[in-house]
């Protein structure tokens, strides 16, 4: 059986920085961190934390925008998602037709269902001894799949939905399980990638492992530092993106923009440890990815790393990186240390930017990437721009539970 190819046509973005793909762009692009000082907003609600720095929308949300019927069962994650989506499927220009067709589906994920309508909950429960005075729509956006069955409903959505919840690598994963399932003939189109709100118990959950910065509360746009010597750990944000994936022959068919193309994908588990990353199983999947996609390391123009900042993370990725492309020709370089880590939302919001390297001829350097780390050596990390064509790309996403996934994608070329 031939396989479809897999092209882009379509993305949406809400990051740190705001809402939509050019404001996205356009701050990344410029250097800025969206990076700041939370102590304000989460000493009130846990006095002991470590990391007091965040990566928080910085745009209000007018959730009228979207109709009542719709946003009542929508926490933020949800909502976040929305707004990515809908701008993604204008970008792509599908109609209603489509959507409802059956040959469009959704692969999306997110680490949890929204963080604060949890809380919401288990404190009215807690003080109350009730449950009566919620919302009904309450669980709907607490589930673990709410943005994937959110979108379904407001998007009248008859075909698959799937949503891989497997925290940091969540959109990763929805963007293979799409490619995987438009290559083999399953759906026509797929809505993918990932959403996190961010929270302060998200914040705590890192400062729970000693995963999460704090030596810059005081001086928040120098953290994080992916892969740098005084690196401390990462910093939490929240986003959501959609990548439009779709089969040529559909894309052809009604004349779509292509914007790229999904040639690679592999996920596996390292059977390790639970929070930190393992060099030998990330080899693995590197290797895979390749072999899916028919490459050679040499084949590859960037690597768009995962590193967020840890001192155990950063350090196996390198290792790994360097055990496969066995020289450091190939460049590589962080998005974290611009708009934080995104969670669930990061890979395919790191996609979208990579996609616009790739349009731009243009590698962005990893931000505070002052000094690599002795350990993090042995690989060419971009510290200031580099104008280069990119043609082919590695894209990373590792996740706790010792989940590693790796998309490749090129420029496409009918």
């Amino acid at each position: 059986m031939s396989l479809n190819r897999v092209v882009i046509t379509g993305i949406g973005a809400v990051s740190p920085y705001g809402i939509g793909v050019p404001v996205f762009i356009d701050k990344l692009f410029k250097g800025e961190s969206a990076v700041v000082n939370m102590e304000k907003e989460w000493s009130p609600a846990i006095n002991d934390l470590m990391c007091y720095v965040g990566a928080p929308l910085m745009e209000p949300i007018n959730v009228k925008g979207i109709p009542r019927k719709f946003r009542k069962t929508m926490g933020k994650t949800a909502v976040l998602t929305y707004l990515a989506v809908n701008e993604a499927i204008e970008d792509a220009q599908l109609n209603e037709a489509l959507l409802s067709s059956g040959r469009l589906g959704i692969s999306f994920g997110s680490s949890t269902g929204s963080a604060e309508s949890t809380e919401r909950y288990f404190v009215e429960h807690i003080n109350t001894k009730s449950a009566r005075s919620l919302p009904s729509g309450i669980f709907f956006q607490v589930m673990s799949h709410t943005s994937a069955a959110n979108i379904a409903q407001a998007f009248n959505i008859s075909g698959r939905v799937i949503s891989p919840n497997s925290a940091c690598s969540s959109s990763a994963q929805a963007i293979g399980f799409a490619f995987e399932m438009i290559q083999c003939g399953h759906q026509d189109i797929m809505l993918c990638g990932g959403s996190d709100e961010l929270h302060v118990t998200t914040a705590a959950s890192f400062d729970l492992v000693q995963a999460g910065s704090f030596k810059y509360n005081n001086n928040p746009s120098a953290t994080p530092r992916p892969f740098d010597q005084d690196r401390d750990g990462t910093v939490c944000g929240e986003g959501a993106g959609c990548i439009i994936l779709e089969s040529e022959a559909s894309a052809k068919k009604r004349s779509a923009a292509i914007l790229g193309e999904v040639i690679g994908f592999a996920t596996n588990a390292s059977g390790v440890h639970m929070a930190h990353a393992d060099g030998d199983s990330i080899v693995n999947c590197l290797q895979d990815a390749l072999k899916s996609a028919n490459l050679k390391p040499a084949d590859i123009d960037y690597i768009n790393a995962h590193a967020t900042g840890t001192v155990i993370g950063d350090a196996s990725e390198a290792e790994a990186v360097r055990r496969v492309f066995n020289s450091n020709h190939v460049p590589v370089s962080s998005l974290k240390g611009y708009f934080g880590h995104t969670l669930g939302a990061s890979g395919v919001l790191e996609l979208i930017a990579v996609m616009e390297m790739m349009k731009t001829d243009l590698i962005l350097p990893t931000r505070n990437l002052d000094t690599p780390d002795e350990v993090c050596k042995g690989i060419n990390h971009v510290q200031s721009s580099i104008n280069k064509k990119i043609n082919t790309v590695v894209k990373n996403s590792f996740a706790f539970g010792g989940i590693n996934t790796v998309l490749i994608i090129k420029r496409y070329i009918a």
